[in-house]
């Protein structure tokens, strides 16, 4: 059995990750490894963080007891224990600080459809079930001391700060999205034309009345109405809407399908922030928001990988993968039928391995195309023949249009979630990389 490890460099990209190149002989063969940090800016770790990301939301609108996505925001209290960029770990308590937070709803095309606050005393929780919200309307109940003087709203725990936040008056509580507002909603998450939005469309429409689309929620220090990159959401030196509160937010997303049994979930992606670290503050480094700032790194927050390993078993179902891809250009609402530019993002290289290490290569199909997608392993999108194993993917692709990261055009960050099949359960693919250094590498060759 022979393959090689196929290499694609930018000039001067060194390339961070474990890569083994096998020759032709067993007794010929180079080994090139280098170490990644595991508690800096250059991983993502699951501490509490100034932006989550829910990587995948699905909710069938045609079933009451069918595929619903519930997440829940926690406030953590400002426990600081990780390290930007391999630094000194510092373990200060800044309080159990009230704060809010921004929640951004984007299609699957990754158009932000929607956007609502949300406000958390220390320590605070707070559950958003997709279903109602997008077929009753109904928001979080939240309100900072200032509209909630009697503290019946939003409780104040003993240990707890309770603050005002005067721009939320009139803001907070929420009522709930008007029958209109519900509508184009839908219609925006299901890949139909949407009434409030022009007649435009915002999604992929996959003619079965499932809502599909990603959620982020960032620390914010007043009560917004923009939506994740408008101009002012973002500002140099934490000016804009946006703060840097790292080690703030903590969070989780659950899966419910009574209707085939399905009850899984997993920890949302924690992206920490900082305006000092180079990393993620020097212009044209890549940023998570990057796409939305021209590249500038304005919003200051850490990237995610770009190469994964996913484990994956196939049991009574067939195995899928959840996978969110940035679309590194900012897309809004579009003529339906005329789908994005961007539109269907590639990638440099899969490679599927068997238990007994006989490997795979997938090409000739993009199968994560969009920002985000389930897609189950073995079918024609993910045509893997191995009922199980593992699966190597490189998911940097260059996007006609993008304007950075100007040192690696060709780096794309993204996320996987394995849903096993045997299991039911659901965990994530590892990091092999950060966008801050893309490895450009995969296991390529034919197999003897």
């Amino acid at each position: 059995m022979n393959f090689k490890l196929q290499t694609k460099t930018p000039s001067g990209l060194v390339f961070c990750g474990v890569a083994v190149l096998l020759a032709g002989s067993p007794t010929a063969h180079a080994q090139v490894v280098t170490t990644a940090p595991t508690n800096s800016l250059q991983t993502v770790a699951d501490t509490a963080s100034a932006t989550l990301l829910i990587p995948y939301f699905e909710v069938n609108l045609s079933s009451p007891t069918g595929m619903n996505t519930v997440f829940t925001i926690n406030n953590a209290g400002a426990v600081n224990f990780v390290t930007f960029n391999g630094g000194t770990p510092n373990s200060d308590q800044n309080g159990a600080t009230a704060i809010l937070a921004h929640v951004t709803i984007w299609s699957d095309l990754g158009v932000p459809v929607s956007n609502f606050n949300v406000y958390l005393t220390g320590f605070d929780v707070e559950t958003i079930d997709m279903r109602k919200l997008l077929t009753t309307g109904a928001l979080p109940q939240t309100a900072s001391a200032g509209q909630d003087p009697t503290d019946t709203i939003s409780p104040k725990g003993r240990d707890s700060q309770d603050i005002n936040f005067a721009s939320c008056n009139g803001k907070l509580p929420p009522p709930p999205f008007t029958a209109a507002q519900i509508s184009s909603l839908q219609a925006s998450l299901t890949g139909n034309a949407s009434a409030g939005n022009a007649g435009q469309c915002a999604g992929l429409n996959h003619s079965d009345n499932v809502a599909r689309g990603y959620i982020t929620v960032d620390t914010v220090n007043n009560c917004t109405v923009r939506n994740t990159g408008d101009p002012g959401y973002f500002g140099s030196g934490g000016t804009g809407d946006a703060t840097n509160q790292s080690f703030q937010l903590n969070g989780e997303v659950y899966y419910q399908d009574q209707d085939h049994a399905i009850f899984r979930g997993g920890n949302a992606v924690h992206i920490h922030a900082s305006g000092s670290d180079p990393l993620v503050s020097t212009s044209g480094n890549y940023t998570f928001y990057g796409r939305l700032d021209g590249f500038t790194a304005v919003d200051n927050r850490q990237p995610l990988a770009t190469t994964f390993a996913a484990r994956y078993s196939s049991g009574a179902t067939a195995g899928s993968l959840i996978v969110w891809r940035d679309p590194k250009v900012p897309q809004g609402y579009f003529t339906c039928g005329a789908l994005p530019t961007w539109y269907q993002l590639g990638q440099e290289g899969i490679t599927a391995f068997d238990e007994q290490e006989h490997p795979q290569f997938i090409t000739a199909v993009k199968p994560f195309p969009a920002a985000t997608q389930i897609v189950p392993i073995g079918g024609s999108a993910l045509p893997v023949s191995f009922p199980a194993g593992w699966m190597y993917l490189d998911l940097n692709t260059t996007v006609t249009g993008a304007v950075g990261p100007t040192a690696d055009l060709g780096a794309a960050q993204a996320w996987v979630d394995v849903v096993d099949g045997k299991l039911g359960v659901q965990h994530r693919a590892q990091q092999l990389d950060s966008a801050t250094q893309a490895n450009h590498s995969f296991p390529h060759g034919q197999a003897q």
